[in-house]
Formats: structure tokens, sequence, C-alpha cells
């Protein structure tokens, strides 16, 4: 059985839908707290290019980085908050109603585990 998809365990521990949308929440919130990148803080790293445009690309990408991590993390918890079982191991995807593990909830674990 692949990550993120075994049914929830008897003995407290959380499941593992719980288990991802704790990761991706634990994930936005560093982004949250993280210093905004600023050529002028941390220094630019080193070139792989005499390009001057291939520059400007690398501190755009730098420069963005954070926002985009905390865009995409929230993406991923709003999908985790909408695909999770009906209880504690239900039979059911509470927001498609198709059968655990529905297959949003397989691929956002395929592709973040």
């Amino acid at each position: 059985m692949p990550p993120f998809t075994s049914p929830a365990s008897r003995r407290g521990r959380p499941s593992e839908h719980a288990r991802l949308l704790q990761c991706v929440q634990e994930i936005l919130e560093r982004s949250d707290r993280a210093v905004p990148w600023e050529p002028d803080t941390v220094g630019l790293p080193d070139a792989h290019s005499d390009s001057a445009l291939a520059r400007i690309n690398d501190v755009a990408f730098y420069a963005n980085a954070r926002n985009e991590v905390a865009t995409l993390a929230g993406v991923c918890v709003h999908l985790l908050l909408l695909h999770n079982p009906e209880g504690d191991d239900g039979p059911r995807c509470q927001g498609c109603r198709l059968p655990w593990p529905c297959p949003t909830f397989g691929e956002i674990s395929r592709l973040l585990g």
C-alpha cells in the first residue's frame, strides 16, 4: 500500500491522512515564518551561467520561492481538508464520496510522498 493511504490505527496513532495534512500544514507554517529572501540580506547564490538574463531569472526564482511554497502548501491543505475519510476510518471520502482512499488523495500522496 502506498504511503498515506493506510487506514487509521486503532491504537491512537494519527491516520496517514492526518499525518500528511500535518506535514503540509507545517510546511505552510515554516514558509509563513520565513524571512523574505532579498539579495542584500543573504547574498546571491553562485551563478551557473554568465548570462545576465539567466542571473535575473535566478534572482526572481529565489525572491518568489517563499510565496510560491506557501501557495502550494495552502492548495495541498485545502485539498486534504476536502478529501478525507469519513470518521476515523470511514470507507468513503467526505469530498467526492468515492471509496477511501479516493483517487485525489492517492495522487496527492503519490506526489508528496
